[in-house]
């Protein structure tokens, strides 16, 4: 197994070098152009951030390619190859970046064979840095981090048994009961994303209603998903959700969090896929599935699925 060491020691140090030049624009007036929606903004930070970020590493690295938020939103094609990958994106939380609202992040991943092998998430404002290596645990400024380890007391719901669960005696068959976790200790951090049709907006909304019935300590939400998801590495939330995100926003952060004890998954379940646009980490694979049987998703098109065959396939 290749020890990527030396490339995750200059990606934490091209990360600074982009968190000064973030700093150093965050006062200042901004250029703003919409992407997607009204919520999805791009600035000229964002750009010269990114274009900074790949020529720096590019130069130390010929070989390894790269999957840039602002070159895919440019037209670059997404495609995730075994070759050693660098998932940027240069100022996760730019409507954050945009209004100075104090989280705004640096967010970078790095593949091979498909496998994050590091990730690093470096909060500008209150200068954070999280990162991890695959099997070398995750840290915080150096300090290792550690996820809640929240399980959820065990609540057995004997609602659903019917007649058929009534033993001779009267008494109730256990074996039928639900067994579920009580998340009512839990934070849980989301974001109502980019997504502004109609469905989305419903199912986001829905969501949040639905967890706070059940209920939970409370919901939260940064503004940048990177940083959302390293709250659940340092114990300080016990869930994240987000259905609508990209691979550059969450690609870093899935690994610190696993890094630290904690679950990463799809929303229903099953194993995570960066390029789903689905993830929930949590503090334990308990928390984890009592909140995958509360959410529901909407359609979202995956990173990697070509836009064109994407139109075809919907008869448009």
């Amino acid at each position: 197994m290749s020890d990527w060491t030396e490339c995750l020691n200059f990606g934490i140090s091209v990360a600074k070098q982009a968190a000064e030049m973030i700093m150093s624009s965050l006062h200042h007036p901004k250029d703003v152009k919409l992407k997607s929606s009204a919520a999805d903004l791009v600035t000229e930070t964002d750009q010269r951030v990114e274009k900074f970020l790949i020529m720096t590493i590019r130069r130390r690295f010929p070989q390894h390619r790269f999957i840039g938020e602002e070159s895919i939103g440019a037209g670059e094609h997404l495609e995730l190859t075994d070759s050693p990958t660098w998932i940027i994106d240069p100022i996760d939380g730019t409507v954050n970046f945009v209004h100075r609202f104090p989280f705004v992040a640096v967010s970078i991943a790095f593949t091979v064979n498909k496998r994050t092998e590091f990730g690093i998430v470096y909060s500008c404002v209150d200068n954070k840095l999280f990162c991890a290596q695959r099997g070398q645990g995750a840290f915080l400024n150096g300090v290792p981090l550690h996820a809640s380890g929240q399980e959820g007391d065990i609540l057995h719901d004997y609602s659903v048994v019917d007649s058929c669960g009534l033993r001779s005696n009267g008494t109730v068959n256990v074996s039928l009961c639900v067994v579920q976790s009580d998340v009512s200790r839990c934070v849980v951090v989301t974001e109502i994303g980019a997504e502004r049709d109609d469905e989305a907006l419903t199912t986001v909304t829905t969501n949040i209603c639905r967890l706070l019935k059940l209920p939970v300590h409370g919901v939260r939400a940064l503004g940048t998903a990177a940083v959302d998801m390293c709250q659940v590495a340092s114990g300080a939330a016990d869930v994240y959700y987000h259905i609508g995100m990209h691979c550059w926003d969450i690609a870093a952060s899935a690994l610190i969090v696993q890094e630290a004890g904690g679950i990463v998954m799809d929303t229903d379940g099953a194993e995570f896929d960066m390029m789903s646009r689905r993830v929930l980490a949590a503090s334990s694979s308990a928390v984890a599935s009592r909140i995958a049987q509360v959410i529901r998703t909407f359609p979202c098109r995956r990173d990697d699925e070509d836009p064109c065959v994407s139109v075809v396939q919907n008869g448009l």
